[in-house]
């Protein structure tokens, strides 16, 4: 899997860099990083996540799962934010199977874009003006933290089908995060069949309804969030290359 970082409880890590963007500039490897929940990191994991310099961590779960589920472990030397960008709690284990399930996604990552504003907005000017390498992450590493992706390598110049590559990369993790799950859940199989997919249409249906309602991913960043265009410029300043 491109830029993925083998960890033994993590299933979902990798860096950002890599991906080409527009004027032939890329992604520079080794500054970003998403993934799933960092809570898992034990032993020896914890010693690959400290070898990569994090210097900050963006929590983007509720408050009660990370006090269900616990946090990144202290003792390392970076800044933890919790960002908790979904306001509309729902169970994606539960989902209909009759539904059509990847828009159904897609219309909750639009609650999302919508409810999250402040908090989205909060993590991208992170991101922007944060020294160092930077990770974020939710539970699974798949709808919050793959929106939060989309957004950022949408505005670093990144198209569509690079960001849809990106999101869809997590199902490599499908069968490991089934399995956490069923872990948790007493061996008991998802409702919904497509539990820890995340297939190409899902951000692409997203991205075509942002586009349709504020014109561009960046016009929804610095209209709807409030983003600056000097924010945006630093965001890629930092980020790529060239």
């Amino acid at each position: 899997m491109p830029g993925r970082i083998t960890f033994d409880r993590l299933h979902n890590f990798r860096d950002l860099g890599g991906h080409r963007c527009s004027e032939g500039r890329s992604v520079r490897r080794g500054l970003l990083y998403r993934s799933d929940s960092l809570a898992k990191l034990e032993g020896c994991d914890w010693n690959r996540f400290l070898a990569l310099g994090v210097r900050t961590v963006i929590d983007l779960r509720y408050p009660w799962e990370i006090a269900a589920r616990g946090r990144v472990p202290a003792g390392g030397q970076f800044t933890y934010l919790n960002l908790s960008i979904e306001h509309r709690p729902y169970d994606q284990a539960a989902i209909d199977p009759e539904l059509d399930p990847w828009r159904h996604l897609a219309d909750r990552y639009a609650e999302v874009a919508e409810d999250g504003a402040a908090e989205l907005r909060q993590a991208l000017e992170t991101v922007a003006g944060s020294a160092g390498p930077l990770v974020f992450h939710c539970a699974s590493g798949k709808d919050r933290t793959g929106l939060l992706a989309a957004l950022i390598l949408s505005l670093l110049g990144v198209d569509e089908d690079g960001v849809a590559e990106d999101f869809a990369l997590t199902e490599a993790a499908t069968d490991r995060l089934i399995a956490d799950w069923a872990a948790l859940h007493g061996g008991r199989t998802p409702l919904w069949p497509g539990y820890g997919r995340a297939p190409e249409e899902v951000i692409r249906l997203f991205l075509a309804d942002l586009t349709a309602a504020h014109g561009s991913v960046q016009g929804y960043v610095t209209g709807r969030l409030g983003v600056t265009d000097a924010t945006v410029g630093a965001l890629r300043d930092r980020l790529l290359d060239g």
